[in-house]
């Protein structure tokens, strides 16, 4: 790869908001002024691009927001973007404001959106992957995951408290409509007699047989992890069936929702975070374009967009067995 020399960088963030973003934002930012690069702002995403709400940063601007969740450049969604003349125009308002190269902090959507501009106009766009749902290729965590599962295990903590106090079975329901991370490694975490995550098919009747027959006669409670894609359907639907087979069972539903993308980062994805929006600047400056930045086994990876938008990380098998082997 050529060395660039780039006078100014824009970032923007894009799809569902995860904590850590703005420790991205703030990593890129202030690499871009070590070297000597302008960062720009740019609000609202995509969306922001076609309506040049372009913003120039300082580093005082991205200070006091390492611990704040959200994302200081806000986000939506832009559906028009998958139309080329909507990304035409987008790159004539980016050449206009002077914005040689492009950061896209975001998740397989927002990827294939900077892969078009890449691949269409050989625009310099690299990606950081920031989601709490931990499905992206190419990076073992993702910005936003570590603090997800630690709200969602903060949440399921306090109703195990409820349910030992009046022998209930709980079925919670953690985000994760395609990939099951969330759920697998709270179940884990909360001890939960049952993780349900959409990698592997749930069989009501052998839940219900899993209930009666191998769990601990001795146990006062329980805790049943759904993650919002599983194959028996939501948290509600999935205790409603177990409720028809099991009468005598006391149940109860508890969805967690968006609490899980709120609150302040965790240590590791500030970090996580800060180390991608380093990485994305210098990955720039390197001559790298239409790849997204992450971390695998310590170390900083490229991956192609056209890899990161179409492959999904996989459920570590042995983890999922462990789950079920810790909760009998």
């Amino acid at each position: 790869m050529e060395p660039r020399k780039l006078k100014r960088i824009g970032v923007l963030t894009s799809g569902g908001d995860a904590p850590g973003m703005n420790a991205a934002i703030r990593a890129v930012v202030r690499t871009c002024i070590y070297h000597n690069i302008e960062p720009v702002g740019i609000m609202r995403g995509y969306q922001g691009i076609l309506d040049k709400r372009f913003i120039g940063m300082q580093s005082h601007s991205v200070s006091k927001i390492i611990n704040k969740g959200g994302t200081m450049l806000k986000s939506s969604r832009c559906p028009q973007f998958k139309e080329e003349e909507v990304r035409r125009q987008a790159i004539c308002n980016l050449n206009e404001a002077g914005i040689e190269a492009l950061v896209v902090i975001g998740g397989d959507g927002s990827f294939r959106g900077a892969n078009a501009l890449y691949e269409e106009f050989d625009f310099p766009v690299v990606g950081i992957p920031g989601t709490i749902d931990n499905d992206i290729y190419g990076t073992d965590f993702t910005i936003g995951f570590d603090t997800a599962i630690n709200t969602a295990v903060e949440a399921i903590d306090k109703i195990r408290d409820t349910a030992d106090s009046h022998n209930l079975l709980f079925f919670v329901e953690v985000m994760g409509r395609d990939a099951g991370f969330i759920g697998l490694y709270t179940g884990i975490a909360t001890g939960a007699e049952q993780c349900l995550i959409p990698e592997y098919h749930t069989d009501v009747d052998k839940l219900c047989q899993y209930l009666v027959n191998e769990r601990r006669k001795n146990k006062t409670s329980g805790i049943i992890v759904v993650a919002e894609g599983d194959d028996a359907g939501s948290a509600h639907e999935v205790a409603a069936q177990v409720k028809e087979r099991l009468p005598h069972y006391d149940t109860r539903v508890t969805t967690l929702g968006h609490i899980q993308r709120g609150g302040s980062p965790t240590c590791n994805d500030r970090v996580l975070a800060s180390v991608l929006g380093n990485g994305a600047v210098e990955a720039l400056m390197k001559g790298w374009s239409g790849v997204m930045v992450g971390q695998t086994n310590g170390g900083i990876t490229y991956t192609p967009f056209n890899q990161a938008c179409t492959r999904h990380n996989l459920i570590n098998k042995n983890l999922y067995e462990i789950a079920h082997i810790l909760a009998l």
